[in-house]
């Protein structure tokens, strides 16, 4: 049986608007998007980064930035880092809107300088401004993962001390916008975005059945690929940027060669008793210790009324396109995640909020989370293990989850390290197993 949450896992943060997009915008930053739209609400719409670090027992989070965008919400989102910056790609309406995301380095004197408790006025995209308290509506935690300082008495080591000193912030600047969706039958609209793996593509896909394939970071039109006959649910690059698979509401899924925009394979599989299934979302990872080697996850859902019907969990073969393995899960499912050495695989529910975590070789669940979240889970992401934008952090756990939804939650779920024979125990084995053995021998007279 899947082991359940730890106590101290769970709610990071709570923010004042719907979420729906997350993503590691460095090794230790969490960015997350969302909002309540264009109705006059007074629901929010932007994006909020934290700082993510382990104090030793939990995981805890402290908010960094938050930047709104005006009546605009924010669906969907990319992130790519250079180095010495970000660039960020957030689906907005029938628009792709690019972001300038530059870090700096803030002493903790000019971090308490510039906290003012006044109002401030902030800036949106499409030129208003509105006047709102300098806090940004994130709930403070009475668990106290919001608060670092609280953990100084408790025996903080020197390095977080010095990291205490010298702080990472960020600055978000407007660039370039594009419209990527062109439906004209009803009001146009991104559903998702993705940037390649090199980091010189960008592919959008909507409400028309249109795969658009962009040059990045200047955004030029490459290919645009009359994909499906509906609206296009999610796109995933393979890791080595040769092929892009789109997934639509037309219940096709497919497999594009980049180079020529040409079909590669359609994901074919027998459906049980017939029944009509919907491709909800689609992931590549890539197989553990072999890089250039790469696998595709994909969920699906059964389509009208559901009754006993389960979603499914698939992993495909990428040569060949056929379904390897599939697991049923008890009800239909809303968001999908690899980690990025391609060992764990995550996926969020629709009605019941939970999350699980499976080995994604054998598709094994290993964690599950009932009711993680009031509603359907928006979004998951893991924290990465690689060192390309920085350290990971360090913690006692095997694997960690991050899931947000439209219940306003950040939250975060933990594999602890599984348990395997411990080596003294190993080596008492072996010296019992060689003693039978000469006992054995020189009662057979060998």
């Amino acid at each position: 049986m899947a082991p359940t949450r730890r106590p101290s896992d769970g709610l990071l943060a709570r923010v004042n608007f719907p979420l729906y997009a997350v993503d590691m915008l460095t090794s230790r930053h969490i960015l997350v998007a969302g909002g309540g739209g264009s109705s006059k609400t007074g629901v929010a719409n932007g994006f909020e980064i934290y700082e993510l670090y382990h104090n030793g027992s939990h995981f805890c989070a402290e908010e960094v930035l938050r930047h709104e965008t005006g009546a605009n919400v924010v669906m969907n989102f990319a992130v790519r880092n250079s180095g010495r910056r970000a660039y960020l790609c957030a689906g907005q309406e029938a628009h792709c809107q690019m972001y300038y995301v530059q870090p700096r380095i803030e002493s903790e004197e000019d971090g308490d300088r510039d906290r003012k408790p006044a109002p401030v006025e902030r800036p949106h995209e499409n030129g208003v401004r509105q006047r709102g308290a300098a806090h940004s509506g994130v709930e403070a935690l009475p668990n106290g993962h919001n608060n670092r300082q609280q953990n100084q008495s408790s025996g903080t080591s020197n390095q977080e001390l010095l990291g205490k000193l010298h702080r990472l912030r960020f600055d978000i600047q407007a660039a370039d916008v594009v419209q990527t969706d062109f439906l004209k039958s009803a009001e146009p609209l991104q559903r998702v975005v993705r940037i390649s793996g090199n980091g010189q593509l960008m592919a959008t896909g909507g409400t028309d059945g249109h795969l658009r394939i962009w040059s990045f970071p200047q955004i030029k039109l490459i290919k645009q690929l009359a994909a499906h006959t509906k609206e296009i649910d999610d796109l995933d690059f393979s890791p080595d940027s040769k092929c892009i698979v789109s997934i639509s509401k037309d219940a096709q899924g497919i497999v594009w060669d980049l180079s020529t925009g040409k079909q590669h394979y359609k994901l074919q599989w027998q459906t049980p008793e017939g029944a009509k299934y919907l491709f909800k979302r689609c992931r590549y990872g890539t197989v553990e210790a072999h890089k250039d080697n790469y696998r595709l996850f994909t969920i699906a859902n059964p389509l009208g009324k559901v009754g006993k019907q389960r979603g499914y969990l698939q992993q495909w073969d990428c040569t060949s396109g056929q379904l390897r393995a599939a697991v049923p899960i008890d009800e239909s499912l809303a968001s999908l995640a690899v980690r990025d050495d391609g060992r764990f695989v995550a996926v969020g529910t629709m009605f019941s909020g939970s999350v699980s975590m499976y080995i994604a070789f054998s598709l094994q669940r290993v964690l599950h989370i009932p009711h993680a979240h009031s509603m359907f889970v928006t979004g998951l992401q893991f924290l990465p293990i690689t060192n390309e934008e920085g350290p990971p952090i360090s913690s006692d756990t095997e694997a960690a989850v991050l899931s947000i939804s439209v219940d306003n939650k950040v939250c975060i779920h933990s594999l602890q390290q599984r348990s395997t024979i411990p080596a003294w125990l190993a080596i008492v084995f072996m010296i019992v197993m060689i003693f039978v053995v000469f006992v054995f021998c020189s009662y057979i007279g060998i």
